[in-house]
């Protein structure tokens, strides 16, 4: 398995103007400089009132297809 870290702060009227399609990515820089883009659906467990902020741990296979996204 592979893990990626790395930080997000979007607000949550930028996630919803901007990723609130179905095909909408978002791209975020690990703290290894590697970039990695996400569907957009899977940060809506984690969307608040204030939108996504905070640390996090994708989980990857050795293919790099997801297995999970974790808040830290």
């Amino acid at each position: 398995m592979n893990h990626y870290h790395f930080s997000l702060n979007i607000s949550y009227q930028a996630y919803i103007a901007h990723y609130s399609g179905a095909a909408s990515n978002v791209l975020v820089t690990t703290d290894q400089g590697l970039r990695l883009q996400l569907p957009a659906s899977r940060f809506r467990p984690f969307l608040t009132q204030m939108g996504v902020k905070g640390r996090f741990r994708l989980i990857t296979d050795q293919n790099n297809k997801f297995i999970r996204l974790e808040a830290l």
